[in-house]
């Protein structure tokens, strides 16, 4: 299968950013991907009012969004918000942050179950968080869905690849700061071997590299997206700026490093009784 990973920085107004999306998607397809990955919060940026733009999965954006995606016969994922009817601590009304999957198969939506309240950051102050994880079919292969915070937590990665997960793409908008590159380095690396699937990690660009400046106290991106194997080996990466990436993977890698390193297989919860 080729993956294209398409690395962007995406701003306040949504039909700009779609149309960067289409762009994308188009380039994509010229190289011959099949799935084409953008970021979390590619609808809009945060450090904006995300309720004013948030719509259903049946609203105008993801109906063009899953339109193209039609259009190219491929499988498009990309980060957007839906409303929720739920109020925050200041009284505005919270959304939900929905990682949007749409193919042949229709539009699949995953809502992120981990919020990212660290690093002085409290998404769940405007973000109702998921409950359940997200797995798709694409081309016969279990495609599972993650975003960005999610890749700190391996046992949703584990809980998708017991589904039948051989693919988990994580869609982000990293923070950037001290240590934050290897730590995205080293957490899609390991939930690619803790899980025994290829990883498809897309994240917004860094806005510094792209001539723009970094949002107003809100995650931006550092880029560096990355295609990793199911032994944590890195099949290609990109840099900071905006950027398609497109690999090629081998789905006959994984019951390949299952059998060898069957840690799925292997797990003993809460430790041996003997």
């Amino acid at each position: 299968m080729r993956i294209a990973l398409a690395q962007m920085v995406s701003g306040a107004d949504p039909e700009a950013n779609l149309a960067a999306v289409e762009k994308g998607l188009e380039d994509a397809v010229r190289a011959g991907a099949s799935l084409v990955a953008f970021p979390e919060a590619a609808m809009c940026a945060f450090g904006n009012p995300l309720a004013d733009v948030a719509e259903p999965l049946d609203g105008p954006w993801v109906s063009r969004f899953a339109a193209l995606a039609d259009r190219h016969g491929v499988l498009a994922v990309a980060g957007t918000f839906t409303p929720t009817g739920e109020k925050g601590p200041d009284g505005r009304a919270k959304v939900a942050n929905v990682l949007v999957a749409a193919g042949p198969d229709g539009v699949t939506g995953y809502q992120k179950i981990h919020l990212y309240d660290a690093f002085g950051f409290a998404e769940s102050d405007t973000v109702v968080p998921g409950t359940a994880p997200a797995l798709i079919s694409h081309e016969g292969i279990g495609i599972g869905l993650a975003t960005c915070y999610d890749v700190r937590f391996p046992a949703l990665f584990t809980t998708l690849a017991d589904r039948g997960a051989e693919l988990v793409v994580v869609a982000a908008s990293w923070a950037g700061g001290a240590g934050k590159l290897e730590q995205w380095r080293l957490l899609t690396r390991a939930r690619a071997l803790d899980s025994t699937c290829f990883v498809a990690a897309v994240g917004q660009a860094d806005p510094s590299a792209a001539g723009g400046a970094a949002g107003r106290g809100a995650p931006t991106g550092i880029g560096h997206s990355a295609v990793i194997d199911p032994t944590g080996q890195v099949i290609a990466e990109a840099g900071a700026a905006p950027e398609l990436l497109v690999a090629d993977i081998d789905l006959a890698r994984v019951p390949e490093v299952r059998k060898a390193l069957p840690v799925l297989a292997n797990r003993r919860v809460g430790g041996s009784s003997g």
